[in-house]
């Protein structure tokens, strides 16, 4: 990963001498942001705020420079302090458990949920993790091992089926409250589907992956088909399940309430 922000350590793998990093601060090829710390002029503005301050990107800043998908609601800059440094800082995100090492500008993936354990909602951070596993970032065995018990517990919760962050969102309410959710089904006639709730397929559209010609046009065709071989489908936005939640739950109530969604007859699942 790429940000241009590089510990001594780091520069020394890379084969550079004391007296070569020292060549580049004053030729300006570096500048030095704290002791042992430096970045190359077009460094990451994020990483190197976070380092100068005397600590690392961390939590939730961590994982979305990672391009793990994050819920609104985190703009603020998650770091956390070097080992040496955390009394002398102000409070920063940390992992449970003793300190750890900061050796990298960035934290890695399995550290930045540690500490996002205790940032982070619930659901934020199964969907967060969610993300973080179906990208393969992270092992979910090498993850449960290091996470606290809380941790542990919401890894329990995780899918990395799961395609999108509000596709996540949306199956750990409905879980919440007793539905029976299916992940990624395969449909006969129209192929994997989000989420399936008995014959309620809930399909968690993205700005992302459904405004094509091509994705709008095969949406519109898998509906046919679903429709034809006695299935439902919902189709929710993004703005549908971060802010509209109440109307969507609202929606899928009505459906079930009036056992619309039960399945009678042939399974028509392969």
């Amino acid at each position: 990963m790429e940000h241009g922000v590089f510990g001594r350590a780091e520069l020394a793998r890379l084969g550079m001498t004391e007296a070569q990093v020292r060549r580049a601060v004053r030729s300006g090829d570096l500048v030095r942001l704290r002791s042992g710390w430096y970045a190359r002029p077009d460094a990451d503005p994020t990483v190197v705020a976070a380092v100068r301050a005397g600590g690392v990107l961390s939590c939730v800043s961590a994982l979305r420079r990672h391009g793990v998908w994050i819920a609104p609601g985190y703009e603020t800059v998650h770091t956390r302090a070097s080992k040496s440094l955390r009394g002398s800082v102000p409070r920063r995100c940390r992992a449970p458990g003793p300190p750890l090492p900061t050796s990298a500008a960035v934290d890695p993936v399995d550290v930045a949920l540690r500490c996002a354990v205790l940032c982070m909602s619930e659901e934020h951070w199964i969907a967060a993790c969610d993300s973080a596993l179906e990208s393969g970032l992270v092992d979910r065995a090498d993850l449960d091992v290091v996470l606290n018990a809380r941790g542990r517990s919401l890894l329990s919760k995780c899918d990395e089926r799961s395609q999108s962050g509000t596709e996540s969102i949306c199956r750990v309410r409905l879980r919440a409250l007793r539905f029976g959710v299916v992940v990624q089904p395969k449909i006969a006639g129209v192929g994997k589907v989000d989420l399936r709730v008995g014959k309620l397929l809930i399909e968690c559209d993205s700005k992302t992956h459904h405004t094509s010609l091509e994705n709008y046009q095969n949406d519109r065709r898998r509906d046919r088909s679903a429709l034809v071989t006695g299935w439902m489908t919902m189709r929710v936005t993004y703005d549908d399940v971060l802010y509209g939640w109440d109307g969507v739950l609202d929606d899928v109530q009505t459906i079930t309430r009036a056992d619309r969604h039960r399945i009678r007859g042939r399974n028509r699942l392969t």
